[in-house]
């Protein structure tokens, strides 16, 4: 039963790493986010990071990552900034795997 018991404790802290992996990870990736749209309207400095501290917060709103969609959208339709869907979108994913490899990264080093 022990064997068991150890399987499972196992499996339980496998998933509680991962889920915090994947919080931590998406934290990131929607600073990093901010950081990059905070660019594109012209914004740096103590603005630029206080920008991206509102597109990490914007993620608090709802479960999944449209109210971060939103929030870049309508914070570019205001400026006049010029970026689709896809290129918003597209921004999303190649930030969420340089916010992995940056997490993954610190952990080893």
């Amino acid at each position: 039963m022990t064997n068991f018991d150890d399987r499972e404790k196992s499996f339980e802290r496998k998933f509680a790493l991962d889920e915090e992996l994947k919080f931590k990870s998406t934290a990131r990736r929607n600073k990093l986010l901010g950081l990059w749209a905070a660019e594109k309207m012209g914004l740096s400095g103590d603005d630029a990071q206080a920008y991206a501290r509102e597109v990490v917060k914007a993620d608090f709103e709802e479960p999944g990552e449209e109210d971060v969609y939103r929030k870049i959208r309508a914070d570019f339709d205001a400026k006049g900034v010029e970026q689709s869907e896809h290129q918003i979108r597209r921004a999303m994913v190649d930030l969420l795997a340089e916010a992995v490899r940056q997490i993954e990264a610190e952990a080893r080093g």
